[in-house]
């Protein structure tokens, strides 16, 4: 079959069979395949999948202080400057990973260096739904949102051993530090609670860092 072509359903004794036939199966086809929709364009797809159908994806998010309290943001570049784009350093933990290894991971690949250590860790998983339009593209079509674990890490390293073209295709085009109640002025709309949650959970470590940086 064509990408983007539509694939019809075997059938057996003029009765259509199932994609997979059990529950291991099934679970590895994207939401799309699993309500009988497989082969049509994801962007076409929000329409016919209710949301509610979909999972969401498993996530770690790095909140890094620097000696003064300061917390690194970086612009995406897939996101018009007009729109802002700035966050904090997020991304999809792989299977079998663990959340803590998950993060530093992440800064590796997203700031190019991990050279920071975990001081504080958000209690509760915090979930965000991606907007309506966006259901069908954004998260290669198969989420309705992400579900993170996020954590305070404080920087080991200098301002130079950030970069952000360490990966191939990196995400962002620049970074600085911000003071931790920017952050929900700098969140689209859909992350805002996501990220006034961790403002409070983090406003401790923030001051007590800025602190042990003056005495």
């Amino acid at each position: 079959a064509t990408p983007g072509s539509v694939l019809a359903p075997t059938r057996s004794q003029g009765e259509r069979e199932p994609f997979k036939r059990n529950a291991a199966e099934n679970y590895a086809l994207s939401p799309w395949e699993r309500a009988g929709v497989r082969g049509l364009p994801a962007h076409s797809l929000q329409n016919i999948v209710p949301r509610m159908l979909l999972p969401y994806r498993p996530n770690v998010g790095a909140a890094l202080f620097n000696p003064h309290g300061h917390v690194l943001v970086a612009r995406r570049r897939d996101v018009p400057r007009a729109l802002g784009g700035w966050q904090m350093p997020q991304g999809g933990i792989d299977a079998g990973e663990d959340p803590r290894g998950a993060v530093l991971r992440e800064l590796a690949e997203e700031i190019g260096t991990a050279h920071a250590e975990i001081i504080g860790e958000h209690p509760d998983w915090l979930s965000y739904d991606l907007p309506a339009d966006r259901i069908g593209k954004a998260l290669g079509g198969r989420y309705r949102g992400q579900t993170q674990r996020w954590f305070a890490l404080r920087f080991l390293g200098q301002d130079a051993d950030i970069n952000l073209d360490a990966d191939p295709h990196p995400e962002f085009d620049a970074w600085r530090w911000a003071e931790l109640d920017e952050l929900v002025g700098l969140a689209p709309d859909f992350k805002r609670p996501i990220y006034a949650a961790l403002v409070l959970s983090f406003a401790p470590l923030a001051r007590s860092i800025a602190a042990q940086s003056t005495s």
